[in-house]
């Protein structure tokens, strides 16, 4: 279905129970200071009634219909098809399909009591792991579908498995750029209610973001930081086309390497793509390695020269000037980064992170990137560093700016 025909198909539902609605709960009506807009992220809309509201997920093609609970509307309408969901709210209870999903979204909207189950222990996050431990949170397994019904909504990011009806698919990583992202905050309040808290926290992180970009763009220096961002997988380097990488390092003030090449993947086993590989890393002052491991604790420095086959190292600047970083410095046993948790919903953070790693000032902690030419280690999440009420909503941490 074409984007146009997906937009009119939701426009002609909204109207449909909109005027199914009509006159039956005029006092229910949503206010103005109940709504969310979406401003910056590219494939989701909200769209509001008098006692309903309609998500539309563009990355799915799915609409979900939110009807709110002392409506007539509640009682009397259901739809689970391929295209409709309905779900009443503000939902009791929901579970999570923890794999790659970054809950701290949750916890900014104080939610976390809410939540009941989850699949996996995978999770970033020391308050949703105490809750888990203290009994609150149960564990589901994802082969027993049936075990999904016990809850209000199931939220998910991975849309290609078979969906129940009450499967929410929350797709933040499709978006292109980090506030587009982190918007996605406004899509998880509206099951809740709770959009002037997603407006508040969102309006935050954003205003933040761009004073930080400002201050970025105005760090002097003769030239740009090059960075390389860049990955090695079955033998193979490749530099990142991810979208919201580059922009990252744009917002900071530095240069991508990959706008200076017009090849963006070498395989080590090939001479000639080896040397052209080492010819581009003695040009740049930055390398952030994105290499998957099991073994976060364990990649090194070591482990990097040993993938690039580098016998000399004299040319690199990076290495001189110690600029080599990975994106794994918090994690959970090895299980998950918050790199796809907390950098998800705070990108303000990873931006200071980022201008720190490209302008050193020494005065400015790292929170999810370290540095691997100094020896840096991981950090452990654990329940020990939940250390507020979890009835409450996390405040964002709003850098200063200036």
């Amino acid at each position: 279905m074409s984007s146009s025909c997906s937009i009119r198909f939701t426009q002609l539902l909204v109207f449909a129970v909109w005027f199914m609605s009509w006159g039956n709960d005029a006092e229910n009506a949503v206010k103005p200071s109940d709504i969310s807009k979406v401003e910056d992220a590219q494939n989701f809309h909200i769209y509001y009634g008098q006692t309903f509201k309609v998500i539309k997920n563009a990355i799915d093609g799915r609409s979900y219909l939110l009807i709110q609970n002392n409506s007539r509307m509640a009682a009397r309408t259901k739809y689970c098809t391929a295209r409709i969901k309905s779900f009443v709210i503000p939902m009791s209870n929901y579970s999570v399909d923890t794999d790659f999903f970054p809950v701290s979204f949750f916890e900014l909207l104080g939610l976390l009591s809410s939540m009941k189950g989850m699949t996996s222990e995978s999770v970033a996050s020391g308050c949703v792991l105490k809750l888990y431990q203290g009994g609150e949170i149960g564990l589901v397994n994802k082969s027993e579908p049936q075990q999904f019904s016990q809850y209000a909504a199931h939220f998910t990011t991975d849309s290609d498995q078979p969906q129940a009806c009450n499967f929410a698919n929350f797709a933040p990583f499709g978006e292109d750029g980090p506030l587009r992202r982190a918007e996605w905050i406004k899509f998880l309040g509206v099951f809740a209610n709770t959009e002037a808290r997603a407006n508040q926290v969102y309006n935050a992180v954003k205003e933040n973001y761009l004073c930080l970009t400002r201050v970025a763009a105005g760090k002097t220096k003769p030239f740009k930081p090059i960075v390389a961002w860049m990955e090695f997988y079955n033998g193979v380097w490749s530099f990142t086309k991810e979208a919201v990488k580059l922009k990252y390092v744009e917002d900071a003030g530095g240069e991508n390497v990959d706008s200076s090449i017009n090849k963006m993947t070498y395989n080590i086993s090939n001479s000639d793509d080896l040397e052209q590989l080492h010819a581009i890393l003695c040009t740049v002052d930055v390398v952030i390695d994105g290499t998957y491991t099991l073994e976060p604790a364990n990649y090194t420095q070591s482990t990097f020269l040993e993938n690039i086959d580098a016998a000399d190292k004299s040319c690199f600047a990076f290495l001189t000037n110690q600029s080599l970083w990975r994106f794994d410095k918090r994690n959970q046993n090895s299980l998950a980064l918050d790199w796809f948790d907390g950098a998800v919903s705070q990108p303000q953070l990873v931006l200071a992170d980022l201008t720190e790693a490209l302008f050193p000032t020494g005065n400015y902690t790292i929170k999810y990137f370290r540095n691997i030419a100094k020896g840096e280690g991981v950090v452990n999440i654990d329940v020990k560093m939940c250390d507020r009420d979890t009835s409450i909503p996390m405040e964002p941490t709003i850098l200063p700016c200036q």
